[in-house]
C-alpha cells in the first residue's frame, strides 16, 4: 500500500478503506473516510467544534449507507434526512431476518446520539446547553469509532477486533515531510537526526514498518548502529515498540504525539 505522492497517488487510508468496505459505492464511502478524518484531525488539534459539527456530516453519510444498504440501492451521494431522529427509528421496522440487529438498531441508535450532540450541545445551533468541549469531542471521536467499527464487521465480516484495527489503519497521515518514489520513502529534511526520521516515516505507515526498511530509506551508514542507537534507543524511551527478532517496527501512542507535537507542528 502506499501513501500519497507528490505524483498524486491514492493515501494507504484510501486503499485500506476501498479494501474493507468495497461493498459500499465511492460516492458514499470516500465522504465516509473524509469526514472520519477531518474529525480525528480537528480533535488532535483541540478544535472541539468543527471535530463535532464534522460528526453531524458523518451521521448524515451513514445514515445513507444504512438506507442504501436496506433498500438494495445505495444513493449517489450522502443527503439528510428530513428528520434524523425518526429516520433512524425506521429501521427498527427493517426484517430481522435479512439485517442484523447492527444494522435495524445498533447503529442507528448510536446515529441519534452522535447528531443530538451535533445540534443541541452548542454545536450547529446558538443555545445549546454547553458550548463545544473536549468532553463532548472524545464522545464523537468514540461513537465515530465504533460506528465505522460496525460497518466493517459487517460489511467486510470480520471480527471486532479485526474491525477496529482496520479502522485504526484508516488515519490519513500524510505530509509534505514524506515523500514516495518507486517503493523508497524519502524525509524531504535530511538534516533530520535519525530518531525523528524513524517516527516520521513509522507514522506515515500503516501497521509495523520493518528495521531494513527504514535503514535502506534513512540511508543510516551502519545497520547494527541502527538498530542499537536509534531504534533500541527509542524503544527504550517507548517511542517505538521494536521487536529486534522480527524486524518489525510499530510506532507507540507517545511516538504518535512526538510527531504531531513537534515535528508536523514545526514544519
Amino acid at each position: 500500500m502506499s501513501h500519497k505522492t507528490n505524483a498524486g497517488g491514492p493515501t494507504a487510508s484510501a486503499v485500506v478503506f476501498s479494501s474493507v468496505l468495497a461493498a459500499i459505492p465511492e460516492g458514499l464511502r470516500l465522504p465516509l473516510l473524509n469526514t472520519y478524518n477531518a474529525i480525528l484531525k480537528n480533535f488532535r488539534e483541540s478544535r472541539w467544534e468543527p471535530a463535532e459539527l464534522n460528526g453531524g456530516k458523518f451521521c448524515e453519510t451513514v445514515y445513507c449507507i444504512l438506507k442504501g444498504h436496506v433498500d438494495g440501492a445505495f444513493p449517489a451521494g450522502p443527503s439528510k434526512p428530513a428528520n434524523m431522529v425518526d429516520a433512524c427509528k425506521a429501521f427498527e421496522q427493517v426484517d430481522g431476518t435479512k439485517f442484523s440487529r447492527s444494522i435495524r438498531i445498533q447503529i442507528p441508535r448510536m446515529l441519534v446520539a452522535l447528531y443530538e450532540i451535533r445540534n443541541n450541545r452548542g454545536v450547529g445551533h446558538i443555545g445549546g446547553d454547553v458550548n463545544p468541549n473536549h468532553m463532548d469531542s472524545i464522545a464523537v471521536v468514540q461513537m465515530v469509532k465504533w460506528i465505522l467499527a460496525e460497518l466493517i464487521r459487517v460489511f467486510h465480516g470480520v471480527s471486532a477486533d479485526e474491525a477496529s484495527a482496520a479502522v485504526d489503519a484508516l488515519v490519513d497521515r500524510s505530509s509534505p515531510l514524506v515523500w514516495e518514489v518507486n517503493g523508497v520513502r524519502r524525509v524531504l529534511s535530511p538534516g533530520m537526526p535519525y530518531r525523528e526520521q524513524v517516527l516520521l516515516l513509522a507514522y506515515h505507515t500503516v501497521g509495523p514498518v520493518l528495521d531494513s526498511n527504514l535503514f535502506a530509506w534513512i540511508e543510516h551508514p551502519d545497520f547494527r548502529d541502527f538498530k542499537r542507537k536509534v531504534l533500541r534507543k527509542a524503544h527504550d524511551e517507548r517511542l517505538i515498540e521494536y521487536d529486534s527478532g522480527s524486524g518489525r517496527v510499530y510506532l507507540s501512542p507517545a511516538g504518535v504525539q512526538q510527531v504531531e507535537k513537534y515535528l508536523l507542528a514545526q514544519n
